[in-house]
């Protein structure tokens, strides 16, 4: 015996449920109507990409809301995948350069957070519970582990070791070590006096 069709799931859903989208809708669309990220990229090469993305996270007017957001326990690797994702809708570069920005872009979120002297940032969810980030008890013996015959020790080491040349290019890393202390220092000038 057949069952009966309850109504009311008919009644909520919008049209009966087809006013989404034809699949394969938008190959029809008009070249001329093309979405941004449907267009060639704006940037084709990852140091330029770098170099638009440190220009537009440093600008005097978003950089006091950047560290505030960082201050505030936002994940960087959050806040990243927020920002390369705009750049990628408005068109700057294409997903496979959004991808390799990445890793550039939180080690420039991270120069930002240590030159606003934020020291208990989080990189990303869930690392608190991360075993691999976990101190040792201190029960723990260390471990020659460079064979010079004395015992490792913990050292007091940064949590991330600086970026070289081939994470970030050469010119945006003397940015960073230049410029990028001083629009820090004056962005958390303006977010001290509000």
């Amino acid at each position: 015996m057949a069952e009966a069709i309850d109504k009311t799931l008919i009644e909520r859903e919008p049209a009966g449920g087809f006013d989404a989208p034809i699949p394969g809708e938008s190959l029809t669309s008009s070249p001329d109507n093309a979405k941004k990220w449907e267009r060639p990229p704006q940037y084709t090469n990852e140091d330029r990409a770098m170099e638009g993305l440190y220009l537009l996270l440093t600008d005097q007017e978003k950089l006091p809301e950047l560290i505030k957001l960082i201050d505030s326990g936002v994940p960087i690797d959050e806040i990243v995948q927020v920002i390369l994702y705009q750049g990628y809708t408005a068109g700057q570069y294409n997903p496979d350069l959004m991808l390799a920005m990445i890793e550039p872009a939180i080690y420039l979120l991270i120069a930002i957070a240590d030159y606003a002297e934020i020291k208990d940032y989080v990189l990303y969810e869930g690392e608190e519970d991360d075993p691999d980030t976990e101190i040792p008890d201190d029960n723990v013996t260390p471990v020659d582990m460079d064979g010079d015959g004395i015992p490792d020790e913990q050292t007091d080491k940064p949590r991330i070791a600086k970026p070289d040349e081939d994470v970030v290019s050469e010119s945006l890393l003397s940015r960073i070590k230049t410029e990028l202390p001083g629009k820090v220092k004056e962005a958390t000038k303006i977010e001290d006096k509000e």
